[in-house]
């Protein structure tokens, strides 16, 4: 699977020991499982300011994602040249929005069986211009926008690391066993313990359920399953 991320704060994304760049994400790209690619939005600018924002039209407060360098950040990751664009049968454009459809676990396996590339435009201030949209289904390319809760963010940052993480760990061989999925083996939620045994603190004694110590393991499943 590889992933593109549009950003204006490709440092987010690309800082030595930075979330994209530790534990299970790292062993993946190491492994070539994952590949990861960071695309600063305002490399694909033409004037010396390097602009990628402008006023709405309209008027009203802040500003909007200027289309050009989009399209151009987004044709140079597709190949398209002379607006002809390559066959890309397993690609999907994702825009980051508040009013996004909700991003959710069944969502990023799906996404993991179906797509080998995933585009990431990360989003920010009062959002994109939405003829960018426009454009891409013109493309015949797929394109969804995407929230990952109830609440606004600055930037789509954040929610691309999480969708990373996310679809990630849906991809065989990602986590090293395909039992360490929490929500396929039913334990995703269930309450865990491990060593001591006794943990005693300020006088009193906090003990491990007996159950668990049991060695039933039919009888555990059927406990953890209740204690969700």
């Amino acid at each position: 699977m590889k992933f593109d991320i549009i950003t204006i704060f490709p440092k987010i994304f690309s800082a030595k020991g930075g979330y994209l760049d530790e534990s299970i994400l790292k062993r993946a790209q190491k492994n070539k499982l994952i590949k990861i690619k960071i695309h600063n939005l305002r490399d694909f600018t033409k004037d010396k300011h390097r602009k990628v924002d402008d006023k709405p039209f309209g008027g009203g407060p802040g500003m909007v994602f200027k289309i050009e360098p989009l399209i151009r950040a987004l044709g140079s990751i597709l190949r398209i040249k002379n607006s002809k664009l390559r066959i890309q049968k397993k690609t999907k454009i994702i825009l980051f929005s508040p009013t996004g459809k909700k991003f959710d676990n069944k969502m990023a396996a799906q996404v993991a069986k179906k797509y080998d590339n995933l585009i990431l435009i990360c989003g920010r201030y009062e959002g994109v211009d939405a003829r960018v949209k426009k454009v891409i289904r013109n493309w015949k390319l797929e394109i969804s926008e995407i929230s990952i809760g109830d609440y606004v963010l600055t930037g789509g940052e954040i929610p691309a690391m999480v969708l990373i993480d996310s679809i990630s760990r849906q991809i065989p061989g990602v986590l090293g066993k395909q039992e360490s999925l929490e929500e396929k083996r039913g334990a995703l939620g269930a309450a865990v313990y491990t060593r001591p045994e006794i943990f005693e603190y300020k006088g009193k004694k906090y003990k491990v359920p007996k159950i668990l110590l049991s060695g039933d393991h039919k009888k555990i499943a059927t406990w953890r399953m209740s204690k969700k």
